[in-house]
C-alpha cells in the first residue's frame, strides 16, 4: 500500500507535469522541481545514457538494470504525462482562449507558493546565492518577454523543434511549449496531438527523446558539481517565468476571449481583436471584464494544489518508512 500511494503520488505529479507543458509560459521542469522530484528525475535520465546501465541489460540483469535507472519512478511518471497530455489538449486550448484569467491565475499562484517552498529548503544562505537567484530571474525573464517567429512546417524542423523544446521541458521556469511558439511550431504540435496526426507525433517523439538524452548529462553533471547555485538559478528562472504567466498582462488575449465567451467565433474574434491593433487602438479602452475575483480565487486553487501534493508526497513518506 505504501508503494502504491508513492506510485500514484509520481503519477499525479506527473500529470500536472503534462499539464504544464501543454500551457505556453508555464514549464513542466517546474512542476518536477517544485514537487520535489527534479533530481530523481535528472538522475534517471542521466543513468538511462551511462554504460553501466546498459551492460548490465545486455547481460540479462534486467531488475538490476530497472532499478539502476528508476524505472519503477519513470514509468509512473511517464504514465501521468503521457495521460495529461493527450487527454488535457483540447481542454488547456478551450481554457487558454476561453478563460484566461482563470488559467494563468492557477499556475501564478502554483509557481509562487511552490517557489516559496524550495527557497525556505536552501537552508543558510550566503551573499552569492542572491546573486544566483537574480541571474536566473533576470534570464527567466528576458527568456520569457522574447517575441514569437514563423517557421517551416518540414519534418526535419520539427524533429529539431522537438528536441530543443523537450530540453526547456525539463529546465524549471523555460516553458518548452513557449518554445514552441517562439519556433512558430506550438499551434501545429497541438493540433498534432488533437487530431493524433503520428507521423508528426512521430517524428517529434524522436526529436525529443534525441534531446533530452543529450541534455540529460550535462543538467546531471551540473547538479552534482554545482548543486545550490544551479537550484538557485532554476528557481530564479521560475520567478522571472511569472512575467508570462501574469493573468492580466495580454490584454489582447483577455479582449479576444471576451468576444469568444460572448459567442463570437475565435478566428473571427482573434481577427477583430488584430484590426484594431493594426489600427492602433488602445486595448485598454476597451471595456474588457479583467475578472480579479476569479482570477485571485484561482491563485488560492494553484496554491491549495501546491499545498496538497505536499500533504500527500509526505504522507507517503511515512507510510513508506
Amino acid at each position: 500500500m505504501p508503494g502504491t500511494i508513492h506510485n500514484l503520488t509520481v503519477a499525479l505529479k506527473g500529470f500536472a507535469m503534462g499539464a504544464a507543458n501543454v500551457i505556453p509560459g508555464v514549464s513542466g521542469g517546474t512542476i518536477a522541481l517544485l514537487t520535489g522530484i527534479f533530481n530523481e528525475l535528472v538522475e534517471s535520465l542521466n543513468a538511462i545514457m551511462s554504460v553501466e546501465s546498459w551492460k548490465l541489460l545486455l547481460k540479462g540483469r534486467f531488475s538490476e538494470f530497472w532499478k539502476n535507472i528508476h524505472g519503477t519512478f519513470l514509468l509512473w511518471l511517464a504514465i501521468g504525462v503521457v495521460v495529461s497530455v493527450f487527454s488535457l489538449a483540447k481542454l488547456m486550448e478551450y481554457v487558454l482562449h476561453y478563460h484566461p484569467v482563470q488559467t494563468w491565475s492557477f499556475f501564478f499562484g502554483l509557481i509562487v507558493v511552490s517557489s516559496i517552498y524550495l527557497l525556505r529548503g536552501i537552508g543558510r544562505w550566503k551573499g552569492s546565492y542572491w546573486i544566483w537567484l537574480s541571474l536566473g530571474i533576470v534570464l527567466g525573464a528576458a527568456i520569457c518577454l522574447l517575441s514569437p517567429t514563423s517557421t517551416t512546417d518540414d519534418l526535419w524542423f520539427v524533429a529539431v523543434c522537438g528536441a530543443i523544446a523537450v530540453c526547456t521541458m525539463i529546465l524549471p521556469g523555460i516553458s518548452g511549449s513557449f518554445v514552441l511558439v517562439l519556433l512558430g511550431k506550438y499551434d501545429y504540435i497541438m493540433g498534432a496531438i488533437s487530431d493524433l496526426d503520428w507521423p508528426v507525433l512521430i517524428v517529434f517523439g524522436i526529436g525529443c527523446l534525441l534531446g533530452i538524452l543529450a541534455f540529460s548529462k550535462f543538467l546531471h553533471w551540473l547538479t552534482r558539481n554545482f548543486e545550490k547555485p544551479t537550484l538557485l538559478v532554476l528557481i530564479g528562472f521560475t520567478l522571472g517565468a511569472l512575467v508570462k504567466v501574469w493573468p492580466w498582462g495580454d490584454r489582447a488575449s483577455l479582449a479576444t476571449a471576451a468576444l469568444m465567451r460572448g459567442g463570437m467565433p475565435m478566428e473571427e474574434a482573434s481577427s477583430k481583436i488584430d484590426t484594431l491593433l493594426a489600427q492602433g487602438i488602445d486595448l485598454g479602452t476597451l471595456s474588457v471584464p479583467l475578472q480579479v475575483g476569479s482570477g485571485i480565487l484561482w491563485m488560492l486553487v494553484g496554491a491549495v494544489f501546491v499545498i496538497f501534493l505536499e500533504s500527500f508526497a509526505k504522507a507517503g513518506k511515512k507510510a513508506r518508512s
